[in-house]
């Protein structure tokens, strides 16, 4: 059922600063560190991380760093689900998000499309209620976007089927708009620094060489990580479909950049996915 409800932050106060000004003082500083490379062309999509500040904040920043002096009407966030398992894919039926730096409110008109284009889709709350990974998202696109919606999704299956299917619908919904797509996932979880960067480093490669089928199939095979694998595959080929033709890796680490532990490490990602100038 849809509804007026705004969504609350959830994780404000443990993953970011629940204060404005110290968030947004901390995001200035995260952007100041991060230096990515200029992309020259439309970006379509972004993949990033949705750890704590403190250990992937930087990497996020690599990304959304971007996006400034950009606009889009509406940015699509594709979130995985850590708490719940559903066969479907939720589309938040509230009318906002809401953060420690204002409200961002819900594509409804955008989410009615959706819904109608595909029986995968589910206007529910389901999935976000307790969801960090997308509500992280929000105050690194507040920090660089004057004004826009947001669609929040939160994939309740990853299977190949579904992420697939996500993916030809957000390209046929979204021709000719002016929209981001923003995947959030971390990489490999609790293993040694030396193996997670094996391990990350060939996600880093097929993201590099936009080959979304392999990834796919390389999740499926467990010979990669990724807990946002679904959302990542979707806005690789999402991006591709809708006129993408480079991917580029803007930084990969993991969380012993920051902590100083190389036992047992989580690795993050940001890319980017454009329309390359000719």
């Amino acid at each position: 059922m849809v509804t007026t409800e705004i969504r609350p932050p959830v994780v404000a106060g443990m993953f970011y600063d629940k204060e404005s000004l110290k968030l947004k003082k901390h995001l200035e500083s995260l952007f100041n560190e991060a230096h990515p490379e200029n992309i020259r062309g439309e970006i379509l999509g972004l993949i990033s991380p949705h750890a704590g500040y403190f250990y992937s904040g930087k990497t996020a920043a690599f990304g959304y760093k971007l996006l400034k002096d950009k606009s889009f009407e509406t940015v699509v966030i594709i979130s995985p689900s850590h708490y719940e398992y559903f066969r479907a894919v939720s589309i938040y039926n509230g009318l906002a998000y809401q953060t420690p730096l204002g409200i961002v409110y819900v594509d409804v008109d955008l989410r009615e499309q959706l819904k109608e284009y595909s029986s995968i889709i589910e206007i529910t709350k389901r999935g976000h209620g307790r969801e960090h990974a997308l509500e992280v998202q929000l105050p690194f696109l507040q920090m660089v976007l004057a004004d826009f919606k947001i669609l929040p999704i939160v994939m309740g299956d990853q299977s190949r089927d579904l992420t697939f299917a996500l993916a030809e619908t957000l390209s046929e919904i979204l021709k000719n708009k002016n929209i981001l797509l923003v995947a959030s996932s971390d990489l490999s979880h609790y293993f040694t620094h030396e193996i997670a960067n094996s391990l990350d480093s060939r996600v880093e490669l097929l993201v590099n060489n936009f080959d979304y089928d392999k990834l796919m199939q390389e999740l499926e095979e467990e010979s990669v990580q990724a807990c946002g694998g679904g959302p990542m595959v979707a806005v690789m080929y999402a991006s591709k479909l809708l006129g993408a033709n480079n991917s580029k890796v803007l930084y990969r680490n993991d969380s012993s950049e920051a902590s100083g532990n190389k036992h047992q490490v989580v690795g993050y990602l940001s890319a980017a996915f454009y329309k390359k100038e000719i």
